[in-house]
């Protein structure tokens, strides 16, 4: 639906809707669109305090170390999909990723390697039995969130699928531990090898995989395994990973951590930093497009549509958060967008109503400036030399539109 604006230029893309309203309701538009905006924050606002209030309560908001981002994990799902995507589908993405970011930050700077080995290993047998501090609160945090979600389906499909949910964390969990491994021995994997991994330790999988479960029509069962994975899936995993790399490396060279940037340039030694960015950049793009496609296009994979556009989602929080710098790790660079998505009132400029302009001005209008003068000195030239030239005859379709009433106008200074 378009609302009419006589003033705007033909080529406006909202001509091209089917549905038209006249500009005259322009202003009683603007305050529907006002109030359906606030009506979303208060959904939003609401969610997100829900979303605190489960932190709170599993102890996630008070490890004492790593990134707070409870606010960021919520915006992400909310800013990248519109209502009525399902409230559980935005939750569920937001729980999932507010415990990712702080299991990733607990293998990174937190666990010592037994414990990651314990906690790993817990994750595998799914049995928080040895676990104590800080991996019996991410333990037990999962646990809940895996037997709702597997609760919700069953009450809702029939079908059971925590064996699968326990498995996609599994290795979600495992990925991480390799991770730390090679950053606490020094092992230099192969560009290869880290991708391999690295793709599933960024966990973009882990988020839309369950989600897409809750959405209509949603994705068969059989996807959550991970030898099961679509192409899309793959894709997005591997962009997102590479997208991370671009803007993280230069502060996990420092911390000793492996990268796919700083692999590349172990693998050619001859390489520039330059030259391993451009050479993960170009990788970047080609996947991009690759995924685009499937998205977007017909024919590439049988996944139902909404799943498709939950992958298109978690592409576009990426993006937002590492396109040209990392701002998930930034504590003020989001919080402008926060604000003004879920806390700010939006302004509204009522619109004025268009003024019919008139025909001809009462007095002649003064040259402005002597170009203009020429022109039309030089077109109304033109113009009789045409008719000198030529023996042109009035048409015959109407008195407005012949030859003689228009050199007639320009005699009189009306053209």
């Amino acid at each position: 639906m378009w609302i009419e604006e006589t003033e705007a230029n033909a080529l406006w893309r909202g001509k091209a809707s089917f549905y038209r309203i006249s500009h005259i309701y322009n202003n009683e538009l603007l305050q529907l669109a006002k109030l359906n905006f606030e009506f979303k924050q208060s959904i939003y606002r609401k969610e997100l305090e829900e979303l605190k209030g489960w932190s709170k309560v599993w102890g996630l908001s008070d490890m004492g170390f790593g990134r707070e981002k409870t606010t960021y994990c919520y915006f992400a799902i909310a800013a990248s999909t519109s209502l009525p995507c399902d409230s559980y589908v935005r939750m569920l993405v937001a729980k999932s990723a507010l415990l990712i970011t702080v299991a990733d930050d607990f293998f990174d700077m937190k666990g010592s390697l037994n414990e990651l080995e314990d906690l790993t290993d817990a994750v595998r047998r799914w049995d928080s039995r040895g676990l104590s501090s800080h991996s019996k609160i991410i333990f037990d945090a999962l646990e809940n969130l895996v037997t709702e979600t597997a609760t919700k389906y069953l009450k809702h499909d029939g079908t059971d699928i925590t064996s699968s949910l326990q498995d996609l964390w599994y290795e979600t969990f495992l990925s991480w531990l390799i991770e730390a491994k090679w950053s606490r021995m020094k092992i230099r994997p192969s560009i290869d090898d880290y991708i391999k991994t690295g793709m599933t330790s960024v966990a973009t999988h882990t988020l839309v995989l369950p989600a897409s479960c809750f959405v209509k029509p949603s994705l068969p069962i059989e996807k959550l395994r991970p030898k099961q994975y679509e192409t899309v899936t793959k894709l997005l995993m591997v962009i997102a990973r590479l997208l991370n790399d671009m803007q993280s490396y230069q502060k996990e060279k420092e911390e000793g951590k492996v990268n796919s940037v700083l692999a590349f340039m172990i693998e050619n030694s001859e390489a520039e930093i330059e030259d391993s960015i451009a050479h993960v950049r170009e990788i970047l793009d080609k996947k991009k497009k690759e995924l685009l496609e499937h998205v977007l296009m017909d024919g590439f994979t049988d996944l139902p549509k909404p799943c498709k556009d939950l992958h298109l989602s978690c592409l576009k929080v990426f993006q937002m958060f590492f396109n040209s710098t990392n701002r998930f790790d930034s504590n003020t660079e989001v919080l402008r967008d926060i604000k003004k998505a879920i806390y700010f009132p939006l302004e509204v400029r009522i619109l004025k109503p268009l003024q019919n302009l008139p025909l001809h001005s009462a007095e002649p209008k003064k040259k402005s400036t002597t170009a203009k003068a020429s022109f039309k000195g030089l077109f109304k030239q033109n113009i009789r030399t045409s008719f000198t030239a030529h023996q042109v005859s009035r048409p015959s379709f109407g008195k407005g539109y012949g030859i003689i009433p228009i050199a007639r106008k320009l005699a009189l200074g009306l053209l």
